[in-house]
């Protein structure tokens, strides 16, 4: 389990969500079933019912007859749960983002560190591949994809590169990719630059921001009253989405009033503050490093 993926914040987003013994809960991203089997170890006659649009997570599944496993994206959260047969759930844990398997495995992509086809898909039966971004996306869309989900300072110059390079020839390795941007990669960043990059691409790629939204809106209508909901986020963009949400109960952080005054929100901050993992699991764990964990209880 741990060669696949090493759980982020295993202790604190467990104990954020408060598992009750006979309770229904759900981990939107199995990954390599850390979080999983630390729910189920809490359950007596509950029921976990996990998600991931990867197939490869399958290996991973506890042998437990309180678990179903949901082959498909946490985007459609609602859906699959009412498929069988489930309308409401006591919590939702989401530690977002790529899974080390993800990221170690040389062909699908997601890391810069192998020369690799240029993939990044999260469900590899999805059409939409990185490669396919990078060729035939527009400048002006390309632009908007390294500003918005990478915030890149030089959006619009790594975009103009990227165009410039794909009419000598198609990008379609890690190789040519870095070869398109090398005039402005910095000599000292390289590897936050090209982490950036590629986070934005990957983004675009797994429509991991919509997906995003549409779990915290369903999260709304599934939790019970007491039910928890616990989310781990990787870069600024996503904790800005999740920190609004549980805030005012949408994404953008809009605060809407009662007609006394009185501030309306769906849940009880359980986390005032993002809660960063502690200095030795930044050190044993790269992707730990950025990780930010918060957590809410809906009234």
């Amino acid at each position: 389990m741990s060669a696949y993926h090493n759980p982020v914040m295993l202790r604190e987003s467990v104990t954020a969500l408060a598992v009750k013994p006979n309770g229904i809960y759900v981990d939107a991203t199995l990954g390599g079933g850390g979080h999983a089997g630390a729910i189920l170890e809490q359950l007596k006659d509950g029921r976990l019912y996990a998600f991931d649009r990867d197939a490869d997570a399958a290996v991973n599944l506890p042998k437990d007859s309180r678990l179903v496993f949901i082959h498909n994206n946490f985007k459609y959260l609602q859906n699959c749960l009412r498929y069988v047969g489930c309308s409401s759930v006591d919590g939702i844990l989401a530690d977002l983002g790529v899974s080390s398997h993800q990221f170690d495995t040389e062909e699908r992509g997601f890391s810069f560190r192998f020369e690799a086809p240029l993939d990044m898909r999260m469900n590899q039966q999805a059409s939409l591949s990185a490669a396919q971004i990078l060729n035939q996306y527009g400048e002006e869309e390309l632009e908007r994809i390294f500003r918005q989900y990478g915030e890149m300072p030089q959006s619009r110059k790594a975009a103009a590169l990227v165009v410039k390079a794909r009419t000598q020839k198609p990008i379609q390795n890690t190789g040519d990719l870095k070869s398109a941007i090398a005039p402005m990669i910095p000599p000292q960043q390289a590897h936050k630059f090209l982490s950036t990059l590629y986070q934005s691409i990957r983004i675009e790629v797994n429509g991991e921001i919509s997906a995003l939204e549409a779990l915290l809106e369903q999260s709304l209508r599934l939790l019970t009253s007491g039910g928890r909901l616990v989310v781990i986020s990787y870069h600024s963009l996503e904790d800005r989405m999740v920190k609004n949400f549980m805030r005012s109960g949408n994404t953008l952080g809009t605060i809407t009033k009662d007609f006394y005054g009185r501030e309306e929100t769906p849940f009880r901050l359980i986390t005032k503050k993002a809660i960063s993992p502690l200095p030795q699991e930044r050190e044993q764990n790269n992707r730990a490093r950025s990780a930010k964990l918060r957590a809410a209880e809906k009234y």
